[in-house]
């Protein structure tokens, strides 16, 4: 079988001593386990804890599909193979699945409240990930209907305040043109003059930083009365937060990245049940003389 690396690297972690406490106290043979979510949402990383499992010997069953919506009490997957290869994979399984569902679940939830206000308006998620499992904090994004935005500073040129402290805004844009016509160039800007400027240099995607809902309005005109029709994609990010989502879902903002959907996760509740081992009795029968 083929199994991504990291998760192996996660699977050794938690394993990299043995199972003591299986391996003392549990007898090897075939068992059966199911994994059942506790909570209501969107459901992620079934596909990465099969993985686990037959890497460890065991073999999984996706009961549910990665994306899709589960209840409380439903069975995700069915789990069957010897007692010490599923109880090792628990925890690495468990927490990947709590994690991604956790992130896909809020993205799912933010999205929605996005397209009640304006249908053409998305959620992205940013780089401010859990170091070392960013491929799947950006898929669950991804499955809980978000923006994943970029995966790494290759993806695309993206012109921050600490670069502006050492170039101009048209240069940057102009240097990061020239640097490669293939990736897109996005500038993040703090007020509208900025903005104007990063529109004028040729930008295709405008960030307003930390701006306030009246700025936003206040930018987006200034930019509208110019350069309508452009193409520019405007975002906005910095200080946004699930409870003060709808100030800015405002008409021209196409994108809201929002940080907390990978750095404030709550984890999704989900459990591993093993199936009872059937046990023979013996029963000594007393015969009265």
């Amino acid at each position: 079988m083929t199994i991504s690396p990291k998760l192996i690297a996660y699977l050794e972690e938690d394993i990299a001593g043995g199972d003591i406490t299986t391996s003392a106290i549990v007898p090897k043979g075939k068992t059966s386990a199911v994994i059942v979510s506790k909570d209501d949402g969107i459901i992620a990383g079934l596909s990465e804890a099969k993985d686990i499992f037959n890497y460890c010997g065991a073999d999984a069953e996706i009961k549910k599909a990665d994306g899709s919506r589960v209840a409380k009490g439903d069975i995700v997957m069915e789990i069957s193979g010897d007692s010490h290869a599923v109880l090792m994979a628990e925890r690495t399984a468990l927490n990947i699945i709590g994690r991604m569902s956790g992130i896909a679940t809020k993205t799912a939830r933010i999205s929605a409240k996005i397209k009640r206000i304006n249908p053409k308006c998305n959620v992205a998620g940013t780089r401010k990930t859990s170091p070392g499992f960013r491929e799947y904090d950006k898929k669950a994004i991804f499955l809980g209907g978000g923006d994943p935005h970029r995966y790494n500073l290759s993806d695309a040129f993206l012109i921050k305040d600490n670069h502006l402290e050492l170039c101009t805004i048209a240069d940057a844009v102009a240097k990061a043109k020239a640097y490669s016509v293939y990736k897109l160039v996005e500038i993040e800007v703090e007020n509208t003059a900025d903005a104007l400027a990063a529109a004028a240099a040729g930008a295709d995607i405008i960030m307003f930083d930390n701006m306030t809902p009246d700025m936003i309005k206040r930018t987006i005109a200034a930019l509208s009365e110019k350069y309508l029709g452009k193409g520019i994609t405007i975002e906005v990010s910095g200080g946004i937060r699930e409870e003060n989502l709808g100030d800015y879902v405002i008409p021209g903002v196409d994108r809201i990245s929002m940080g907390e959907l990978t750095h404030s996760v709550k984890n999704f509740d989900v459990s591993l049940d093993v199936k009872p081992a059937l046990k023979t009795v013996n029963i000594v029968k007393t015969v009265k003389i």
